[in-house]
């Protein structure tokens, strides 16, 4: 499969998300709405489309100040595209965006199975003492 990033998103690669994040434990209950709106607001978005068929394939966006912290989120890639490298495009593409790559200090929070495939770019589970907290609504 050839693939091509993309930064912009048609209703066609929106409908593709949205079925993608239905797949996923942690994005199950998002609506299509929402997602428009998280993609709006997001300060950077990146999208790996099928080059033939135009269907998304994988997908991950970044929120930041620009200068100190950033923070990665929903890096995920569709099942039958693991495993050939398109998480590793999704990733050096977001680090290596304008908005990301010179910000002091990028964040993710992933499950302990994938510790190790995050810090081959360099994440660390030391975060200075610091626990992640957060407010559900």
């Amino acid at each position: 499969m050839s693939i091509k990033v993309i930064h912009h998103f048609t209703e066609k690669h929106l409908t593709d998300l949205y079925q993608l994040f239905q797949n996923e434990w942690w994005t199950k209950e998002r609506s299509l709405a929402d997602i428009k709106t998280m993609i709006d607001l997001s300060h950077v978005t990146i999208g790996l489309v099928d080059q033939v068929s135009d269907e998304l394939v994988g997908f991950a966006r970044a929120i930041s100040d620009g200068v100190y912290r950033a923070f990665i989120f929903d890096v995920i890639v569709k099942e039958n595209g693991r495993k050939q490298g398109y998480g590793l495009t999704l990733m050096n593409s977001l680090l290596n965006h304008s908005v990301i790559q010179d910000v002091e200090r990028v964040e993710l929070y992933c499950p302990e199975r994938l510790v190790s495939y995050y810090e081959q770019f360099g994440f660390s589970t030391d975060v200075n003492g610091s626990t992640l907290m957060r407010l559900k609504r």
